[in-house]
């Protein structure tokens, strides 16, 4: 009994109280938000009231609360033992989710019980990190073995998978959050780097797919994004390889042929420079492979695969833009990216949210006196927008301060993690803080029109039981975990 006694005095000093303030503050703001999304202009509501957004709001924040108390009380070497079992079930439920009879603005995520809506999206976020965490922390697990990083992307992709078939794709997304985690425990920089240059590649491809070069028939987008492809392939040939010669060479080459193009396609015979990048992107290709098979260097293949991939990507991307994506998606895409502006379409929220947010000012209309919410100019400002009920009502110093609380939180669980001393508490921890990471920076450049609009949660902020559950069941089972970190070599 005394062994007891001094194992629960052990976890509650072990407790971090840091992280768990930060959780209650962010709690009590995002119930002000709530209250100021949802209230209206000469109203007699009563905020407590059940039949209110607020009111129910507060129901959600006293069960989180319980829940999280009741996390605590758990051994904290349940999460692994049962990490796989929480997964199977999770992925049965968004399975099953997916025939659900219920669809809710076009979405079939939700299950409907009775008076309660939950969404299993939310809650299997904990379960993947969960089974990422048991399965990585193996003896035997190698990250840069294909086996077991095949094994790695099934986990992360099967809920993905179920989520886009429930036609909810922007918390499909959220599960590429994990991929941070990945980088952390030793993912090769190449598969990041190769991320955000197919981001680049869609991005100028797209925006400047119509504007032409100079006075040439050439298109910019097609222009530059063929020769970054040539620029990347071989400044990773100097990286990897460590042959900056033939870097130097082969920049030498593409950047020389292709300025003579534009010279002579300016001052001799206007023709698209496109078709002489594209011959010479081909030859690089052809010269890195007959390097890998000749030579037998792996790493000309890669980097072979990676011009490849590229070509086929940005080829792709403008063909799956206009035949493949519903048109709601494709005009987000042309909005987003500048190409439309459709204030009354699908940059309406956006821009609503953008008025809402500089009207507040410095300081802000104060609680319940902003014009642009209470008027219910903006979409579900409860919901995906709320952040732009901060800004009308605290204004920049009250949106500032609330971010700097989310960094603070991010920053508490980087220290944490990194205390961890086994592998499984660690990248659990990088899970979870991930997660965290992506949600708001998503949900605030989405209010802001800095990122797509995808529809996820700003956390402890949006309304709504399923992500304030899912959210803190996954922040306080690394808080359990944490908590228990002193008894772990002792067992």
């Amino acid at each position: 009994m005394g062994r007891q006694d001094d194992k629960e005095k052990g976890v509650l000093r072990s407790i971090d109280y840091w992280t768990i303030l930060i959780y209650v503050l962010l709690l009590g703001l995002g119930w002000m938000s709530v209250c100021g999304a949802s209230y209206d202009f000469g109203s007699d509501t009563d905020l407590l009231s059940l039949d209110t957004r607020s009111g129910m709001q507060i129901v959600w924040i006293g069960t989180s609360l319980v829940l999280a108390l009741f996390i605590m009380l758990l051994d904290d070497r349940y999460f692994e033992t049962f990490a796989y079992v929480l997964f199977g079930l999770m992925l049965l439920l968004l399975f099953a989710t997916i025939f659900n009879p219920h669809s809710i603005k076009g979405s079939r995520s939700w299950l409907v019980l009775g008076p309660v809506r939950l969404q299993p999206a939310e809650f299997a976020k904990f379960a993947t990190a969960l089974c990422l965490a048991k399965f990585m922390s193996k003896r035997e697990y190698d990250i840069h073995k294909w086996k077991d990083f095949l094994k790695t992307l099934a986990i992360i992709l099967a809920p993905m998978l179920f989520i886009v078939m429930q036609r909810e794709t922007g918390s499909a997304l959220v599960y590429l959050a994990f991929f941070l985690m990945l980088y952390r425990e030793g993912m090769t920089g190449s598969v990041l780097f190769t991320a955000v240059a197919l981001v680049f590649y869609f991005v100028v491809g797209i925006r400047f797919s119509e504007p032409l070069l100079l006075d040439t028939p050439t298109h910019i987008g097609r222009f530059v994004v063929l020769l970054a492809i040539q620029v990347f392939s071989a400044v990773m040939i100097g990286i990897y390889e460590r042959d900056w010669r033939q870097t130097l060479f082969i920049l030498g080459v593409c950047l020389g042929v292709t300025l003579i193009s534009l010279a002579f396609s300016l001052y001799v015979i206007p023709f698209d420079i496109y078709w002489i990048q594209l011959a010479l992107s081909v030859l690089l290709v052809a010269w890195l492979l007959w390097k890998a098979f000749g030579e037998q260097v792996r790493t000309y293949l890669w980097i072979a695969l990676f011009a490849i991939g590229s070509l086929v990507f940005f080829h792709g991307a403008d063909y799956a833009l206009n035949n493949m994506l519903q048109e709601h998606q494709r005009t987000r895409i042309n909005v987003l990216l500048g190409l439309e502006e459709d204030l009354k379409g699908a940059g309406y929220n956006v821009h609503q949210s953008e008025i809402a947010i500089g009207s507040g000012g410095l300081k802000g209309k104060g609680f319940l006196n902003g014009t642009q919410t209470k008027l219910k100019y903006v979409p579900e400002q409860d919901t995906d927008f709320i952040f732009c009920t901060v800004g009308e009502e605290e204004g920049f110093v009250g949106a500032a301060g609330v971010l700097l609380l989310f960094l603070f939180l991010i920053l508490r669980l980087i220290h944490l993690a990194e205390r961890q001393v086994t592998t499984f508490a660690r990248i659990y921890g990088y899970c979870v803080l991930s997660v965290f990471l992506f949600h708001v920076f998503i949900n605030v450049g989405m209010v802001l029109g800095l990122t797509p609009v995808i529809g996820i949660p700003l956390p402890f902020f949006s309304y709504g039981g399923s992500s304030l559950w899912g959210f803190t069941i996954l922040l306080f089972i690394f808080l359990r975990i944490d908590a228990g970190r002193n008894l772990a070599n002792a067992r």
